[in-house]
């Protein structure tokens, strides 16, 4: 087992870091507060090939491995968790999904300008009825001659309102519960497609999340994703990659959170010493350095499996499981460690528990990893 990284691994590692100091954490504390969508920003990673890592250079990406993405996601989402959503959506949800199981004619239309960073996906699931359970789709895709006409309702859409291509999973076919459902392709613009407002969040202020409507949206049948009552498998494959990216997400805000605690604890003063030297302060920093890398372990080797073509569900699952939970437990003791000051929006730890606490929610609550986990593990 080698625990080295390559040295294109490492200058990726390397490129992210230094992208993420000095292009996107000069506007990050502005961004939170007004809840202002980064588009230059992603406009950037998208140039430097980051919206599209892991697509074949045939569409338009830069044909990394797993692990590169996981290394760029922690360092950019270190920085700034938004922008890691944003990054992590358009590459483990969108790109990879219509890399896998597109048509050609969708991955030379659409992947390409995605994984060129030209333009944003988004992946549209949740409905107000269908969240953890994604079976009760009751958006409906009714197909009349060469179009399927969709009506209904999606919800905590991120990059709703930005993006410019959506993942959109729909019901063809009533009567056969979740296998029928299918994904489409839907386009900004499409007439009878629209959105509702910027929701006003707790965290990961600087993306965008809204719902979605559709009413009588017509969309060309070749925009059909996969075939018909492939959808939530479709979703369910999709969902399994996203969770390393979220994985990786929540590491960089417990890395951040990490950061933090350890240069505040050997500036501030008390009883005439740095509270550094105090051993509850240690005992807190110890724990928080042993949770992040048993998490980057657990995310890495997901990331290693889903490289080498080896089932990853399980893996995926414990690893966003495990990340999250920590980079919340890491937030809180950084503020903890901060006092008074980890509370107020002046020092940034207050940003870092807002930001993680999402991660224990979106593409899979943490009990529904605990689910596909126990699933893995008792099936015959």
């Amino acid at each position: 087992m080698n625990f080295d990284f390559t040295d294109e691994q490492k200058m990726i590692q390397e490129s992210a870091k230094d992208f993420a100091e000095n292009e996107i954490a000069p506007t990050a504390v502005e961004r939170d507060k007004n809840a202002e969508f980064p588009t230059e920003i992603v406009k950037k990673l998208g140039e430097l090939g980051f919206m599209g890592m892991m697509v074949s250079p045939d569409y338009g990406g830069a044909g990394m491995d797993t692990i590169s993405y996981v290394l760029a996601m922690i360092e950019i989402s270190k920085i700034d968790a938004s922008v890691g959503v944003i990054m992590s959506v358009n590459n483990s949800l969108v790109c990879w999904g219509l890399e896998s199981y597109g048509s050609d004619y969708i991955k030379k239309k659409y992947l390409i300008p995605l994984a060129q960073g030209e333009m944003l996906g988004a992946f549209a699931l949740s409905e107000p009825e269908a969240g953890s359970d994604a079976t009760k789709q009751k958006t409906i895709a009714d197909k009349d001659g060469d179009f399927y006409v969709v009506n209904g309702i999606k919800n905590w859409i991120s990059n709703g309102l930005s993006a410019d291509y959506h993942l959109v999973m729909a019901t063809t076919d009533k009567e056969k519960g979740h296998k029928g459902i299918s994904t489409l392709l839907i386009e900004k613009g499409t007439e009878g497609f629209g959105h509702g407002v910027k929701e006003d969040k707790l965290g990961i202020r600087s993306s965008d999340t809204c719902s979605l409507t559709f009413e009588n949206c017509k969309v060309p049948v070749e925009n059909l994703v996969w075939e018909e009552g492939k959808g939530f498998n479709f979703a369910m494959n999709t969902l399994n990659g996203g969770r390393i990216g979220i994985a990786s997400q929540a590491i960089g805000i417990a890395e951040a959170s990490l950061h933090a605690a350890i240069k505040y604890s050997r500036e501030r003063k008390a009883f005439g010493q740095t509270i550094s030297n105090f051993q509850g302060i240690q005992f807190m920093i110890s724990d928080m350095a042993v949770k992040i890398d048993a998490a980057k372990m657990l995310t890495l080797k997901a990331a290693a499996f889903k490289d080498a073509g080896k089932p990853f569900f399980k893996e995926a699952a414990m690893a966003k499981l495990y990340s999250s939970k920590i980079a919340v437990e890491c937030a809180l003791d950084a503020i903890q460690i901060h006092g008074g000051y980890g509370y107020v929006r002046e020092y940034l730890v207050e940003r870092y528990l807002r930001d993680a606490k999402i991660t224990e929610i979106y593409e899979g609550t943490s009990e529904i990893q605990k689910i596909v986990i126990a699933r893995s593990l008792l099936k015959d």
